[in-house]
């Protein structure tokens, strides 16, 4: 076992660094946050046709690159550091893993090239009103057979549920938790962008009302796939929070060695050196749980499950401590809108919430443990 990345891992890094700090610097950040969709048209086809990104963790035979999960996790990463305003996350991780998880070979004929091509902007519509995660979250029904089925409920904080043109809905047949694929533009669905605190991650409403939909896997077979895919969600968003702990650090150090006052940068004060060494321990901690959890997801072992719960917890919390702490660092000037503290912090709230809470995630570790 090696946790050191490869040189080609590095770098894909650096490629994926340079693309992004071109493409998704501050000003474009802001810019895509005040839009509806978004996103940039133009910078999500030059993703997939020039930089490969959306094909990157698709089987070959799909039209992917094949690459593995530890790939995936460094360019996240990178995504993370630069606050990508993209439905990457939604599409390739949520319902990307979603079909390459299904056990559905038409699905995935069907549905993974566009995925791959960055021609289809997809999603994973499973959380609803109740606010849960578990099982117990899905109370949307479906009913048909075969090829035919209609699905009436609602969905909440759908990832970029509002552009998507595949949604991969989970919903309640009677023999359990089922997956179906919908059309973004259904007979039936209505579609509600939502205004939340983070601009930066897009999320809607979808309701359904006999929308027509099509089995993905075997009816009442939902659960088992997605239990993975939320594990592997998990780590990918941590991956996610670790590069936007770093941005925050260095930004943080940063700012302490530039601000002098009483004739001396404020970072020889003691009280600032204690915060910037505490962040770099929490940053370099949850690094290690990403890359840990992320190894684990690309081999799909026996640990993923608890990894990817202790995962989450620890980098949310860490990631959202060094936000706090970096507008702590820049004093007045931190809490103002000019300064890009506050998008960091806002993606801080916002992934330390999605997928669950550190305090779900560590009863979710205890019970997976046995504990």
């Amino acid at each position: 076992m090696n946790f050191a990345f490869s040189e080609e891992q590095e770098e894909l890094r650096g490629i994926v660094k340079a693309f992004l700090n071109d493409k998704s610097d501050e000003a474009t950040v802001r810019k895509l946050m005040d839009t509806e969709s978004g996103y940039d048209t133009a910078v999500w086809t030059q993703m997939a046709e020039q930089m490969g990104l959306q094909a990157l963790v698709i089987p070959e035979e799909f039209g992917g690159q094949g690459f593995g999960f530890v790939e995936l996790v460094v360019v996240l990463e990178e995504m993370g550091r630069r606050l990508l305003c993209a439905p990457y996350f939604s599409t390739v991780v949520l319902a990307g893993m979603t079909l390459i998880h299904s056990g559905d070979d038409a699905a995935k004929a069907e549905y993974l090239p566009g995925i791959a091509d960055g021609s289809t902007i997809a999603t994973l519509a499973y959380t609803e009103p109740n606010g849960r995660w578990d099982a117990e979250a899905v109370t949307m029904t479906a009913t048909g057979s075969g090829d035919s089925w209609t699905l009436d409920g609602e969905k909440l904080y759908v990832l970029d549920g509002h552009t998507a043109n595949l949604i991969i809905t989970a919903a309640k047949t009677p023999a359990g938790i089922s997956l179906f694929a919908v059309d973004g533009d259904a007979a039936g669905l209505t579609r509600t962008a939502l205004s939340t605190m983070d601009q930066t991650r897009k999320q809607a409403r979808l309701e359904y009302s006999g929308v027509p939909a099509r089995l993905i896997g075997a009816d009442g077979g939902g659960w088992d796939v997605l239990s993975t895919v939320l594990d592997l969600a998990a780590v990918a968003l941590a991956a996610e929070q670790v590069g936007g702990g770093q941005e925050v650090l260095e930004m943080a150090v940063q700012y302490a060695k530039d601000r002098v006052q009483f004739g001396r940068p404020i970072g020889s004060f003691q009280a600032i050196k204690h915060k910037c060494a505490d962040m770099l321990l929490e940053v370099e901690s949850a690094k290690s749980a990403a890359y840990y959890a992320g190894w684990c997801a690309s081999e799909l072992n026996d640990e993923l499950p608890s990894v990817a719960s202790l995962a989450k917890a620890y980098c949310s919390e860490a990631y959202f401590h060094a936000a706090a702490e970096n507008i702590q660092i820049h004093g007045g000037i931190g809490f103002t809108w000019e300064h890009p503290a506050h998008l960091y912090f806002k993606r801080a709230k916002s992934s330390e919430l999605l997928f669950g809470d550190p305090t779900y995630h560590r009863e979710l570790l205890a019970q997976r443990i046995g504990i």
